[in-house]
């Protein structure tokens, strides 16, 4: 008898810049086997272009049948990349039983901007008793409101205890405007009423935009005959269906970053690790605790504001494969400087415009001396001329010189108050600068190939040639600069994990001390008071460049690193392996003594006898959380139920005032048949 093929499944990652495929099965031990992976440029203008070309590559490589396919999983940075950068629909903010002040409070008045929110009188207290609810108000505008809003977002004071008067707001907005309706308690059972307000506002933003990229999605694999349940990586990790995530599209901020933690626990098999993914701007530093990605437990910072998400513990920094390299000014002994900024390696430009760069930086090399912007160059990006509306007039002439080919920055160039100007031109994504890269040091050095060497060792010239305090050249040849460069790169990913590793214990306060201690360490600097530090857990590196620039990183850490093998689509593979997770709340307090009030999901019910109150909350839970479980696409979940109690002692007796209930549901997501 044949056995029966065991099914595939399809992970996709959006990142800023490339989008990432992966064919995966569960043949080939524990870990699985990938069959295919393929990488297309990230298309923000339609993700679905860049999505099918990287799935497609895909079937082409694994020469399989698309009807094969039985599960498909995805990350994206759409909702991040929004939130950070302002993007989402108009919506109206519907506030029950606060006040215009609480606007001013965790960046609320920020993040509404002039988006339009209604007052109305109503909202609970903290043992979930109701004032008098009031939305004649909220009634009189919707017919205003329903014409200039793409949804609404609805938040009542207290309402994780009591829903009702979000419920009654959100069905009357509904069946006035059709339009969808976030209401707070549904996203969050925590306390702080204008934080959850945040969230919620946020969270309506975005639905539209998820909405889009889910069609989008769904359409492409139902053109390829791809019969299979959509899943999305949450920013905590955990898998929910493409309903669930159209629902909740708050929830996956950091959901790329997640899915690469999820992925580098599968593939090495470690539960306890720092986990380092460097990318070609920015290198993204985690902990994995327990085979679980460490959460952040203030909830997730995006773009600058405070969410109540639960989201992966996640530190960035402005360090990767293409950042800029810059000398330290003053220094007899100069400091090779890496990042923030990102430039276009010079190699890539090369291989890009060809004679355009390389007769450029062959013509500064033949200059006696070296100059400022040497190895420099400015080019478009390519944007529509519509995103340049609003320059100043130095903007727009600078902006009208510059053109599709790289220029030379000298030749560009004629002021310090240009120079600035341009860099305002960078900042609004109209201009690339290009300049001299680790990239381009791996060029030089042989460790890379995919782009023009020639142009990387032209940039290493010129940047040899500069000069240190005593005027002399800072390197003797170009091979010495690029391993100077990289030999940087590696140490500073180095002080990064260890900076993180000393907040997540606690130390972050101190880290300026942290910061010079770390330095001491990581040089094996001599002196009276020797200092070492070593990391409790080994390090995972993640991202296509982490075999080149962490293989130095074991003896600076004082622990092992671990590049898996498919490091370089870690956050696709993550996506299709995770579990569906899912969590329940409800609350008992006792209002008055011998009442216990049970909140949970939508109900309030009040008890004579607290073991009963306690029983019907974790009953309520238990169902809740494996409802959520079926909702967001596993129809196998183990469910945990845990209890806290919050007692008292008042002369040798025990007074009960809360209790907290938390049922945790979690398991394989359900398959296609």
């Amino acid at each position: 008898m044949t056995a029966k093929p065991k099914p595939l499944f399809l992970g996709i990652d959006t990142g800023g810049t490339y989008t990432d495929a992966v064919l995966w099965s569960e043949e080939g031990g524990p870990k699985g086997k990938v069959l295919a992976k393929a990488k297309a440029l990230t298309t923000r203008h339609d993700l679905a272009v860049g999505i099918s070309g990287a799935v497609d590559a895909v079937l082409e490589k694994a020469g399989t049948d698309p009807a094969a396919i039985k599960l498909v999983s995805m990350s994206t940075t759409l909702a991040t990349n929004a939130l950070v950068e302002g993007q989402g629909g108009r919506v109206a903010l519907v506030m029950i039983g606060f006040s215009e002040a609480d606007l001013a409070r965790d960046g609320l008045k920020t993040a509404l901007g002039t988006d339009p929110v209604v007052f109305c009188p109503g909202g609970h207290d903290v043992h979930g008793n109701a004032a008098k609810l009031d939305l004649s108000g909220l009634e009189a505008a919707l017919p205003e409101l329903g014409g200039s809003v793409s949804g609404f977002a609805v938040c009542a004071y207290f309402a994780t205890r009591n829903p009702a008067h979000e419920l009654a707001a959100r069905d009357m907005i509904r069946e006035k405007t059709g339009l969808p309706v976030t209401a707070s308690h549904e996203l969050s059972a925590k306390l702080g009423g204008p934080r959850r307000a945040l969230t919620t506002l946020l969270n309506a933003r975005l639905i539209s935009m998820i909405d889009r990229l889910v069609a989008a999605t769904e359409g492409f694999l139902a053109k390829r005959g791809i019969a299979a349940p959509l899943m999305v990586v949450r920013g905590d990790g955990a898998l929910v269906s493409a309903a669930f995530a159209r629902q909740r599209p708050i929830e996956t901020i950091l959901s790329g970053p997640a899915a690469s933690l999820v992925g580098a626990r599968h593939m090495t098999g470690l539960d306890d690790a720092m986990v380092s993914d460097i990318g070609g701007t920015t290198t993204d530093v985690a902990v994995l605790d327990g085979g679980r990605p460490r959460l952040d437990p203030e909830g997730a910072t995006v773009g600058g504001f405070r969410t109540m998400v639960e989201a992966v513990a996640m530190r960035t920094f402005g360090l990767g494969g293409d950042s800029e390299v810059a000398l330290e000014d003053g220094a007899l002994n100069p400091k090779i400087l890496l990042g923030p900024r990102r430039l276009v390696p010079l190699a890539l430009a090369g291989m890009v415009h060809g004679e355009a760069v390389t007769s450029e930086l062959e013509r500064q090399l033949r200059a006696p001396n070296p100059g400022r912007m040497d190895g420099r160059f400015a080019v478009r990006t390519g944007v529509p001329d519509r995103l340049a509306a609003g320059l100043t007039a130095p903007e727009a002439k600078l902006y009208e010189a510059i053109g599709s080919t790289p220029l030379a920055l000298d030749r560009l160039l004629t002021s310090n108050a240009q120079n600035a100007t341009l860099n305002r031109l960078v900042s609004r994504g109209l201009v690339h600068v290009s300049g001299f890269t680790p990239s381009d040091a791996a060029h030089v050095l042989g460790k890379q190939a995919n782009w023009d060497p020639a142009a990387a060792r032209l940039g290493a010239e010129l940047f040899a040639r500069r000069r240190d305090g005593r005027g002399q050249a800072i390197a003797a040849t170009p091979e010495a600069l690029a391993e100077r460069v990289l030999v940087t790169l590696t140490r500073w990913s180095a002080e990064y994990i260890l900076e993180t590793a000393f907040a997540e214990d606690g130390l972050d306060g101190a880290a300026t001390v942290a910061h010079a201690l770390v330095q001491r360490a990581v040089d094996a600097h001599p002196g009276i008071a020797r200092f070492t530090v070593a990391l409790d857990r080994p390090v995972i590196g993640l991202g296509a460049s982490a075999p080149l620039h962490y293989a130095g990183l074991p003896p600076l850490i004082g622990n092992g690193c671990v590049v898996p093998e498919d490091t370089d689509v870690a956050n696709a593979l993550g996506a299709v392996v995770g579990q569906v997770r899912v969590s329940a709340e409800a609350r008992v307090s006792q209002p008055q003594e011998g009442l216990f009030r049970l909140s949970s999901g939508q109900m309030v019910r009040d008890f004579t006898d607290e073991a009963k109150a306690i029983a019907a909350a974790e009953a309520d839970v238990r169902a809740i959380a494996a409802q959520r479980a079926r909702d967001a696409g596993t129809d196998s979940a183990e469910i945990d139920v845990v209890t806290e109690f919050k007692v008292s002692t008042v002369e040798s007796q025990r007074m009960f005032i809360e209790a907290h209930v938390v049922a945790v549901a979690s398991g394989r997501p359900r398959i296609a048949v």
